[in-house]
């Protein structure tokens, strides 16, 4: 069925202040500058970019150093495609 497909990152690449290069299980890439989408209370103190650059790729999407994270699927209709 169209549209259930599962959507996980393969590849992380950090660019620049708050952007990233995400690379998808699909092959495709996006660049998803996360400023903007650093709300929250488990979210704010990640616009500090020396706590944003502490992430790590886990085998679905990726998680900072403070157990934040964002679904792979709403990081993947962020992105802009690179």
């Amino acid at each position: 069925m169209e549209g259930l497909e599962l959507v996980w990152i393969t590849d992380v690449e950090y660019i620049a202040d708050f952007t990233m290069l995400l690379t998808f299980n699909d092959g495709t890439k996006r660049r998803i500058d996360f400023l903007p989408l650093l709300k929250g209370k488990l979210f704010e103190p990640l616009k500090d970019r020396n706590k944003f650059i502490q992430f790590a790729l886990t085998p679905w999407t990726i998680e900072w150093y403070n157990g934040a994270d964002f679904a792979p699927e709403y990081l993947y209709h962020q992105g802009v495609v690179a």
